[in-house]
């Protein structure tokens, strides 16, 4: 198979990782990292991050490439995973590409381009206005310059809706044209896709609960204790992931850590929910299904080295 890189993709908790580095041993290829949480240094437990013995001698990219306090949008992370991929290809390796973000592989693979962001002056006046007129007023500016935006985003999506108004003034160009636009164009490589799950919903569950108690005893509260007395603040986005949010209200006080663990349980699956539908709206994804919750991955190697040579 031809195809520019390979992609393991699914759910989380299904051995994506794992499966990568196989398949990086058996083919002579280096892992990058899919993960819009493994770029942040010193979220080890809570992001599931390989170890160096998990890893095992594979080089691993977009790990660890960010602060916590830092705010890593898609476009960011698609520019810098590009510049892996392209160095990984010209010294002759095969990129595989793992992780359970969609939105960030997607970016990766299609080359969608993004808007820059405006200038800090003119989110700053749109934030203000916001805060003295209200939400209404900045969804009905955008009603007028962009129609098919409004009637996407509802007025209560103030982010998004900021974001969109943003992009008009500082460019010109309404953000339904900019993203029509980026549709049209080819896509930058072509994958392989192979995506991993579990046949039984239940296995994938029980799965993701042992994975919640193990990160507990392996010591996510005190890795979270660790960031916040490093002065990481609790609103910024890393911390808003799912296992540091709820465990970050447990350390300060509203709730109990058991509680947190389990809310961070009920979370987890229904993020893994989404992953599937996200994952299985590409057709020419390769699916291996795992019978049991005790994944085979010889099996997956063999099956995957198979499906690649086809």
């Amino acid at each position: 198979m031809g195809a520019d890189v390979i992609a393991v993709v699914g759910p989380t908790a299904t051995g994506k990782t794992a499966l990568a580095v196989a398949l990086a041993r058996a083919l002579d290829g280096e892992v990058v990292s899919v993960d819009s949480m493994q770029i942040y240094r010193g979220m080890d437990v809570g992001t599931a991050k390989p170890s160096p013995e998990e890893r095992q001698g594979i080089p691993h990219h977009m790990i660890d490439v960010a602060d916590p306090a830092e705010d890593w949008s898609v476009a960011r992370y698609a520019r810098e995973a590009t510049r892996c991929v392209e160095d990984i290809r010209a010294r002759g390796k095969r990129p595989i590409l793992a992780g359970g973000t969609g939105l960030y592989l997607d970016a990766l693979l299609t080359g969608q381009t993004f808007a820059d962001a405006p200038d800090p002056a003119l989110r700053a006046a749109l934030q203000a206005r916001l805060a003295a007129e209200g939400p209404e007023a900045l969804h009905g500016q955008l009603r007028e310059v962009d129609p098919e935006s409004a009637d996407r985003l509802p007025v209560t999506d103030t982010r998004r809706v900021l974001r969109a108004l943003e992009i008009f003034l500082s460019t010109g160009e309404t953000i339904t044209e900019h993203d029509r636009k980026s549709r049209l164009l080819p896509p930058r490589y072509t994958a392989a896709r192979i995506g991993l799950d579990f046949a039984r919903r239940q296995d994938l569950w029980a799965r993701i609960d042992r994975r919640v108690d193990a990160m507990m005893e392996r010591g996510l509260p005190d890795e979270v204790r660790r960031l916040l007395a490093a002065g990481v603040p609790p609103t910024c986005t890393a911390m808003q992931a799912i296992g540091y949010k709820e465990l970050t209200a447990a350390v300060l006080g509203h709730g109990s850590l058991a509680e947190a663990a389990e809310t961070v349980k009920l979370r987890t699956r229904q993020y893994a929910k989404r992953q599937r539908t996200w994952f299985r709206r590409s057709a020419d994804t390769h699916w291996i299904l795992w019978p049991s919750d005790e994944p085979d991955f010889s099996a997956a190697v063999r099956d995957s080295t198979d499906f690649l040579s086809a």
